[in-house]
């Protein structure tokens, strides 16, 4: 018989034989020999499983050091969410909250990975970051209420949600400014167990502090953009929900490096590089 350590500790919390404290696993998708496949990440090993872990992906008994492979988004969603002026320090003088999410959707090709580079395209002449904490979602989500909404949030990840600000105001939607191929970087792992309620983000633009917030400060919380998402559409596993970013955003440039730091996610690292 397997031996399960995670599932021996869930039944002895349930039992009341630990105290109660939250399971954590960290999960990658690396590209090894041209191909690209999931796994755990326990210390420096990655212990390769046969699906994403939110598909119930089994461990298939290959392992691999993480510095022997190419690290890519820790994600693979079919639809990906995300959501304007959820801060209230991110939001313009003079503009009121509401009552429910601004939501926007990008295409699943503009996500880029830890070790990628950013693409700055020749034909904008002012790009922005904004650091931002993603939830993945764990399993379909239909109509969920907010009470329920935690049950359906698989884990955590870091996310820089790049924007072309003078192509914004020009389209008649965010699709592109928010959305080009080689803007969104995720990573670089895929945490679970830890509390989305509650995790400090602070990012860096060439090594100095420009945003810092908590994710206890969010207008709408996870759990309401859960329950609220899945009212209009279905949440299918793997798909994301970026939070907004906190405070200001600045311009990047070519040669900059732009990192996001999320407790128990580690660090997102990407340069910005010249597009063609």
């Amino acid at each position: 018989m397997k031996f399960n350590f995670n599932k021996m500790i869930a039944v002895l919390l349930l039992i009341g034989l630990l105290p109660s404290v939250a399971l954590s696993d960290t999960y990658v998708r690396y590209e090894q020999d041209g191909k690209t496949s999931w796994g755990e990440l326990k210390g420096d090993m990655i212990h390769q499983l046969s699906d994403a872990p939110y598909l119930n992906g089994e461990a298939t008994g290959k392992t691999v050091k993480r510095t022997a492979v190419k690290m890519m988004a820790p994600v693979d969603p079919k639809d990906v969410y995300m959501t304007g002026f959820n801060y209230e320090n991110h939001i313009p003088e003079g503009q009121k909250t509401t009552s429910y999410p601004g939501l926007f959707m990008v295409p699943a090709g503009t996500l880029i990975g830890p070790e990628d580079d950013i693409i700055h395209p020749i034909d904008s002449d002012i790009i922005g970051y904004e650091a931002e904490t993603v939830i993945v979602i764990g399993k379909r989500a239909d109509n969920v209420s907010i009470e329920d909404a935690s049950d359906y949030i698989f884990g955590v990840t870091a996310g820089n949600d790049v924007s072309a600000r003078d192509w914004i105001p020009a389209d008649i939607q965010w699709f592109r400014g928010k959305g080009a191929k080689g803007f969104n970087a995720v990573g670089p792992v895929l945490e679970t167990g830890l509390d989305y309620k509650n995790l400090t983000l602070t990012a860096r633009l060439n090594g100095e502090v420009r945003q810092r917030g908590n994710t206890s400060k969010m207008i709408h919380n996870f759990d309401k953009m859960v329950s609220y998402i899945s009212k209009y559409f279905v949440l299918n596993p793997g798909d994301l929900i970026w939070s907004g970013t906190v405070g200001t955003s600045e311009t990047l440039h070519v040669g900059d490096t732009f990192e996001v730091e999320i407790d128990g996610v580690g660090i997102l690292k990407n340069k910005i590089v010249q597009g063609n």
